[in-house]
């Protein structure tokens, strides 16, 4: 019998877990709000750009998914609650669902219905194009960091059949405010000035303030003894956005398509966490206070949809 695991989430990364998974001959079922999603998923599966389709059941139907033992959460972070009450009829008594989300919080959203002993915190570096419903493109390889948890090993396992790149620590917060450094330096800033995150290292402004942000940002994690494995945040965050300097960022292409962002948990998380450590942050408040006011221009087609690491 094929291992079975249920992926919440029909965007970028959702596809490209669910194709690679279903290649390695695992079981997948996707549940899903996105019907553009969920038609092309139902109807040719999900597919690897330049591989073969993969099938997977595609749903948007808690309904269809009960007695799911492992599940992987990828939805952005303003549908986390909805998520969790969906799982909260989908999983077994016995399971187990992972956040690979963006931002801060999710673990606890999904922890508050679904119980600790249910729900793992991880972080991932891949990076993944959505290139239309249903199709991915890989957009830079990478790990899947673990948080230690005594239902994972088979979860990671089944991970490691698809040929994903999987590390388990007894701590992920350092790599998870690792990852929010870093969303919260470029994802902003490009969605307010409209442009490739390359591009904020050749403006001199934009490149100081994504090294003020970064700054803030290590501040605040080191107030909560959280240490962060870098040399420098500013170097940190440069090297990322020269390694990624063609990607749209996920928060520019939610404000071109007149969607909501994440910028509550990225931006918005580490102004609140600043505050109850009192430590100041004055760039994260603002550019936070710039994105939430940004007019929505509705769906504006501006190239693929970018998701993963820096996305």
């Amino acid at each position: 019998m094929n291992p079975e695991i249920l992926i919440v989430g029909s965007g970028a990364l959702a596809t490209l877990f669910a194709a690679r998974l279903s290649a390695a001959g695992v079981d997948v079922t996707m549940l899903g709000s996105w019907r553009e999603g969920l038609a092309a998923l139902r109807t040719n599966g999900a597919c690897l750009e330049g591989e073969d389709n993969q099938r997977v059941r595609a749903t948007d139907s808690p309904a269809d998914c009960r007695g799911a033992k492992f599940a992987l959460v990828l939805v952005k972070s303003w549908q986390t609650e909805h998520a969790a009450r969906q799982l909260v009829d989908c999983l077994a008594e016995d399971s187990l669902a992972v956040t690979l989300q963006n931002g801060l919080g999710n673990d606890a959203l999904l922890s508050a219905l679904l119980g600790q002993e249910r729900v793992s915190r991880g972080v991932t570096t891949l990076g993944a194009t959505l290139v239309r419903p249903g199709v991915v493109r890989l957009g830079g390889d990478g790990v899947v960091t673990l948080e230690a948890h005594a239902r994972l090993d088979a979860m990671a396992d089944i991970l490691r059949v698809a040929n994903f790149k999987v590390s388990i620590v007894e701590d992920a917060q350092p790599v998870v405010w690792g990852k929010l450094m870093v969303n919260a330096a470029i994802n902003p800033l490009t969605a307010l000035l409209r442009v490739k995150n390359g591009e904020l290292l050749a403006n001199p402004q934009a490149r100081s303030l994504m090294g003020e942000l970064a700054r803030e940002t290590a501040t605040v994690a080191d107030s909560l003894g959280v240490k962060l494995s870098y040399l420098t945040p500013e170097r940190t965050v440069e090297e990322v956005a020269q390694r990624t300097a063609d990607n749209i960022s996920s928060m520019l292409q939610d404000v071109l398509r007149g969607a909501q962002t994440e910028v509550d948990a990225i931006n918005g998380a580490i102004v609140r966490t600043g505050e109850l450590q009192g430590v100041s942050t004055p760039a994260n408040r603002a550019v936070w206070s710039l994105v939430k006011a940004l007019p929505l221009h509705g769906k504006m087609a501006v190239g693929p949809f970018v998701g993963g690491f820096n996305a």
